[in-house]
């Protein structure tokens, strides 16, 4: 049986693409930053192998991440930090703390995890990226900078392991109905306008994300490596 963590999965697109792994027979590994209960109860809501608590802002936290999990066989990158901010309001803090989760700590956890499945000579690793890498958001720059970042890593790192039959690929959603965008999603005309954006007229929910990423950690999706698929309602267009 393989083996899947995924951070981030109590909520959203995380705790999604978490359930979804255990309907089609994973063990899977449920993530929370401190919330060790909350962890455990969506680990038992979903029917899930196991629940950890990793802050993934403390480098010493992600070094003994894998202690906690052992070796898997797919890493879902999911977890990440926003912050909204204009251009010029955009704080030292904030941009220490995005790139510190969204960026440097990716990159770790994707040196923690991969070499194992080198030596398998099987894996797959999904990163959660953003429609942000596309279109410009007057109030996410450094954000989408950080995901933007992300890509890059997932592009040349995929290019490296593809003769190992691991696979890097990312996801970018677009507007989701997740608790980070329910003060929007929730205010009918803030919801209204952002809609007014998306060609298919809508906000996408956590489940629209999951066919893909099922895709790319399946035999069917083996020959994809390095690659990026948006699924945003056409909201990039």
């Amino acid at each position: 049986m393989k083996r899947v963590l995924v951070t981030g999965s109590t909520q959203g697109i995380g705790k999604a693409i978490a359930c979804e792994f255990v309907k089609n027979g994973y063990e899977v590994i449920v993530h929370c930053s401190k919330d060790i209960k909350k962890a455990e109860y969506v680990c038992k809501e979903i029917g899930a192998k196991s629940a950890v608590t990793c802050d993934l802002a403390d480098i010493n936290e992600i070094n003994t991440l894998v202690e906690k999990t052992g070796n898997v066989d797919i890493l879902i990158l999911n977890a990440s930090v926003q912050f909204k901010e204009k251009w010029n309001e955009i704080s030292e803090e904030s941009m220490d703390k995005q790139y510190t989760v969204n960026v440097k700590n990716t990159l770790k956890l994707i040196q923690t995890y991969l070499p194992f499945m080198v030596e398998k000579k099987m894996g797959r690793i999904v990163t959660i990226g953003s429609v942000n890498q596309y279109r410009q958001h007057p109030e996410l720059i450094f954000y989408s900078a950080t995901k933007c970042a992300v890509m890059s890593i997932i592009k040349n790192v995929a290019k490296q392991v593809a003769q190992y039959n691991v696979t890097l690929n990312n996801i970018a959603p677009g507007a989701i109905a997740t608790p980070r965008n329910e003060s929007v999603y929730n205010d009918e005309e803030k919801r209204k306008e952002v809609e007014s954006v998306i060609p298919m007229g809508r906000f996408g929910q956590p489940s629209d994300c999951v066919g893909a990423v099922m895709l790319l950690c399946s035999e069917q999706g083996s020959y994809i490596t390095g690659s990026d698929i948006v699924i945003d309602g056409g909201m990039r267009l």
